[in-house]
């Protein structure tokens, strides 16, 4: 089949090389010149299979009331007269509830293990270098009650199959050397040896060179505005290209993976998607002669940042704002990562060497994103990974690619719509 597919982040990009490797004729749009320039850009660079839990826990909401009026707090809910934020904000609360979590982790974790596996696979196949490290990933606590309730947590993930281990301060300290110079300050920390990390943007622009060697079109420059619907089925994608010429792009079939954006493609046809963009912050830094630089790959919970050694640079992401399609960066909250990095690690990297940036991450209400088919015969969707982009995007695009194959996946997962 000739295959278009919508969106050339790191989940387009492996939706579409699962594509071109099963066979079909694959072009993939996208409005910037080359792919992975936006959410895919800059993000915390972990693939964490065994982190994979939703943001709304029964936990949230108190959190998220403590945070209100702060700045620099790691999730702001900026209210705006957005009845789309209301319905998100709302459906968030109602994920929180303990069932809806034990469901949305049993899924997202199901998918995550299964990526894990796939990105294996294809990293191995098609020699893809992207400054990755098989260190695991170190969950560490400065406050000694989240570390309680982070045991408990991983005692059930066990029992969900997650190998997460709760280490005592000195063990942390054993795995990640680094840690010594904060060590006054833990609690204790969460080991998944079998996670880890990678740069996202490198991975998504190589496999793409790897997919157009193998015969996938890429289309940058290409903004995709609507698609027309007829019957029970897309005819065409209205496109404008970089000139400012409007085209029209036809397929046999269409996947939307336009992140953020996709609902906005997706309303006027009558396809729900409660997506809403979550916008996130990331600092990266040149190492230089710096000694005191992670080589694990880290999780703050009380800052809700990650931090990633890529190579000789340092990457410390993370924070929530709930702002609209606004990305522009708040100096508050980008020297909020940088004070709480060099307040832990004084020696991990020149600070003036800092790049920041700011990204929207598609999020949905219980953090499961949307993989298949839809009520349109030859419309698909592999979008909504919120923060989980980078841990389930290989998963999502081979299992979409089955999908659109008339294949049922290999992974236990709530698709839209899927073969039986």
């Amino acid at each position: 089949m000739r295959v278009l597919v919508l969106g050339a982040g790191v989940v387009g990009v492996t939706a579409a090389w699962y594509l071109t490797e099963r066979g079909h004729e694959v072009t993939l749009v996208d409005r910037q010149p080359a792919p992975a320039l936006e959410t895919s850009f800059a993000n915390g660079g972990q693939i964490s299979a065994s982190h994979a839990e939703p943001w709304a826990d029964p936990s949230a909401p108190g959190q998220i009331l403590r945070w209100l009026g702060q700045d620099d707090a790691p999730i702001l809910f900026r209210l705006r007269a957005d009845p789309a934020q209301w319905r998100w904000m709302l459906q968030f609360l109602l994920e929180c509830l303990p069932s809806r979590t034990e469901r949305n982790t049993m899924q997202c974790m199901n998918l995550a293990l299964y990526s894990r596996e796939c990105l294996h696979a294809l990293r191995s196949s098609a020699g893809i270098v992207y400054d990755h490290l098989q260190r695991g990933i170190l969950e560490f606590y400065t406050n000694a009650k989240e570390f309680e309730h982070g045991v408990a947590t991983a005692e059930l993930m066990r029992r969900f199959g997650c190998l997460r281990d709760a280490k005592t301060v000195d063990e942390c300290v054993a795995i990640e050397p680094a840690l010594a110079a904060c060590r006054d300050r833990l609690a204790g920390g969460i080991y998944t040896a079998d996670d880890e990390s990678g740069d996202a943007h490198q991975f998504t622009q190589a496999l793409a060179r790897h997919a157009t060697s193998q015969g996938m079109v890429f289309r940058g420059g290409t903004a995709v505005e609507r698609l027309h619907a007829a019957g029970d089925a897309i005819d065409g994608v209205a496109c404008r290209n970089e000139h400012g010429v409007a085209e029209t792009l036809h397929a046999d079939a269409y996947v939307v993976s336009l992140a953020s954006d996709s609902p906005k493609l997706l309303r006027p046809i009558g396809v729900p998607a409660l997506i809403y963009p979550l916008k996130g912050y990331s600092a990266t830094l040149d190492i230089g002669n710096a000694r005191g630089a992670p080589m694990v790959s880290l999780t703050d919970l009380e800052s809700r940042i990650v931090i990633s050694r890529l190579g000789h640079r340092l990457r410390i992401a993370g924070t929530a704002e709930l702002a609209g399609y606004d990305t522009s960066l708040n100096p508050v909250r980008c020297e909020a990562l940088l004070r709480r990095v060099f307040a832990l690690f004084p020696d991990c990297a020149d600070r003036t060497s800092a790049k920041f940036w700011a990204g929207l991450r598609p999020a949905i209400p219980s953090n499961v994103p949307l993989i298949g088919a839809t009520r349109y015969r030859n419309l698909y969707l592999d979008t909504g990974h919120g923060t989980l982009g980078w841990t389930l995007a290989c998963g999502s695009g081979r299992a979409l690619a089955d999908i659109v194959s008339g294949r049922k996946p290999d992974v236990d997962f709530a698709f839209t719509r899927a073969p039986s």
